[in-house]
């Protein structure tokens, strides 16, 4: 047996996955567990021992531990940028050498994790490259095994923040790079922090926030990331602050990740001054939004367009955090020449574990046997036993339903309005709530939204909440036929449907869709059928099981957050407990 772990390490969304002959067999995010701090980028001893555990293997079986970075490649770009930016391409030459000298000592970290001797870790360290990490997670794990263009985009990693690689069989060849400071990923940064969305993470408010404006900056966006025809992209000089130095994953007091300005005061020229965070959003707040939102589809379209004149098929895999753009991934769909796509669950950095394992399988190890994933449970689970003691010990109205019961029990409480949080099996791999760690609703109910909103998540109200579909129905629905089992596109509803569902369907008519197969989940399947079957819509409203927090982990979390906020149920495996005012609404056992 040949056994290797994965990480992502020093770097935010810090992770692990075991990977046995060539087999995903578990992939945890450090977020989870410990702190339980959104994208935590500390050592990730947690994730370490929790997949090791589910893997019944001790790191002394270890063969090989890929880190998902290499700070040998691309020196020739970084040492020409310290050249150009002696100063502050200097302070980021020393963060770099820092995170460098951390990875020597790798191995004993491991080994002190999982409370092993360091003689005893025997495993040989192998180093990826940040973006050929975030490509191989990709196309590793999809089912394509003819030529396929790769394609990794993001902030920045290894000094690089794009990658096209052609992929074939057990190979992936890098066929180009985008160094720094030439950004897609730090541009969409810089729009979402100037209009106060400051927070590591945030850039999915600017696409929620975006169908509210209109495209009246657009002009300046393009002048701020221009598109070049015998190449990829630019951003305007002197207006983007990145790589001034600073320790990369350091928390402030509050626990958030310290981040850089990465907008100029250049920027108060084009659009006035920075929205701080917390002050009301303005129309021209969410007018920058939508340009920004309009420029990257622009750029992203372009590259994908020059990915396929050198990697000429109609099959993509692609990765990093651009690529959690649903509005993008859809039109990537309609408006590319790629007619089939694969993301696997975890796109952004999380995911990086899993792509620098599966790439020491097939370059190191020698592994021939592919990998397909097909679903995204791989993370741990808890007992029957563990889920009856924290339902009882709620001392709340209870019920233990046989098994074949849940589905439709959960089912008639969704038709009669409540909310419930639906806690099942192994948690999902990456930052989507798919079907095991949710809070569910009715879609159908006008002010669903608000009240989830107001009264569980706690959030922006312009926010929009996903529609979980059973994949034979998406077409009933959507205008756009595309299988999304991991919640990674974000397409149009038909237009009759789209008051009838009120509450997934964005202001500007659009979902972002999940897809459900029975093979891959059918304890969900048979729910959202069960739904539809007294509703007569087989759509369910599914958004993460959290409050302001990292996805919950363990039962214990799960009922924390059902006692305090206004979830109206939850179901624990197959204990079914409410709120003392909805006991009349528990059905028999």
């Amino acid at each position: 047996m040949t056994a290797i772990l994965g990480l992502n390490l020093n770097h935010p969304d810090a992770s692990a996955a075991l990977i046995l002959d060539g087999k995903v067999v578990a992939a945890a995010a450090e977020e989870r567990f410990g702190q339980r701090i959104k994208h935590d980028p500390s050592f990730p001893q947690h994730a370490i021992q929790t997949v090791l555990s589910m893997g019944g293997i001790s790191s002394k079986d270890l063969d090989f531990i890929a880190v998902a970075r290499d700070p040998s490649q691309n020196r020739a770009a970084q040492v020409a940028y310290v050249l150009r930016n002696p100063i502050s391409g200097g302070m980021a030459a020393m963060e770099h050498m820092r995170r460098a000298k951390i990875d020597l000592s790798i191995s004993d970290m491991v080994a002190e994790a999982s409370g092993q001797a360091p003689d005893m870790v025997k495993a040989s360290v192998v180093n990826v490259e940040h973006h050929l990490s975030h490509i191989a997670s990709s196309y590793y794990c999809s089912p394509f095994e003819t030529l396929t263009a790769g394609f990794s985009y993001d902030g920045s990693g290894d000094f690089t923040s794009a990658m096209a690689a052609r992929c074939e069989g057990t190979r992936i060849e890098v066929v180009d790079r985008v160094h720094l400071p030439n950004s897609l990923g730090f541009f969409y940064t810089a729009c979402c922090q100037f209009i106060g969305f400051d927070g590591f993470g945030e850039e999915y408010k600017v696409m929620g926030l975006a169908p509210y404006g209109t495209d009246s900056h657009v002009g300046v966006m393009r002048d701020l990331v221009q598109t070049k025809s015998d190449g990829w992209f630019k951003l305007a000089d002197g207006y983007f602050g990145m790589h001034r130095g600073g320790e990369s994953g350091k928390m402030d007091e509050h626990h958030r990740m310290d981040m850089l300005r990465l907008f100029t005061d250049k920027w108060t020229d084009k659009f006035g001054s920075p929205r701080q965070r917390g002050e009301e959003l303005t129309q021209r707040d969410k007018d920058i939004a939508r340009s920004c939102q309009i420029r990257f589809e622009e750029v992203s379209l372009h590259c994908f367009k020059r990915l396929h004149d050198l990697v000429p098929s109609t099959q993509v895999a692609y990765a990093g955090g651009c690529a959690l753009n649903g509005v993008m991934n859809a039109r990537l769909l309609r408006d590319t020449p790629f007619q089939q796509a694969y993301m696997q669950p975890a796109s952004s950095d999380d995911g990086l574990c899993i792509g620098a394992g599966l790439w020491a399988w097939h370059n190191v190890a020698g592994g021939r046997e592919r990998f397909h994933m097909t679903h995204a449970y791989w993370g741990p689970e808890h007992s029957d036993a563990t889920m009856r003691r924290v339902a009882e010990a709620a001392q709340s109205p209870m019920r233990e339903l046989s098994p074949g019961n849940v589905p439709k029990a959960v089912a008639a409480l969704l038709h009669a309005g409540l909310v419930v949080g639906w806690y099942q099996g192994r948690s999902e791999w990456g930052p989507r709530a798919l079907g095991n760690r949710s809070i569910l609703a009715d879609p159908t109910r006008p002010n669903m939204k608000d009240v989830i909103n107001a009264k569980i998540k706690r959030r922006e109200s312009f926010r929009p909440f996903a529609p979980s579909v059973l994949k034979p129905a998406v077409t009933t629905y959507f205008e756009q036929d595309v299988f999304s089992p991991f919640m990674m596109h974000v397409v149009k509803l038909r237009p009759e449907w789209r008051e009838k569902l009120p509450a997934i369907t964005h202001v500007d008519g659009t979902g972002r869709l999940q897809s459900i197969e029975r093979d891959t989940n059918p304890l969900y399947y048979e729910l959202i059928d069960s739904f539809g079957r007294l509703s007569g819509i087989p759509i369910v409203l599914n958004t993460s099981f959290n409050e302001n927090e990292p996805i919950v982990d363990t039962p214990e979390q799960a009922m924390s957050c059902f006692l305090r906020t206004g979830l109206d149920a939850i179901c624990l495996g197959r204990y079914l407990v409410v709120k003392g005012e909805h006991a009349s609404l528990l059905p028999d056992a």
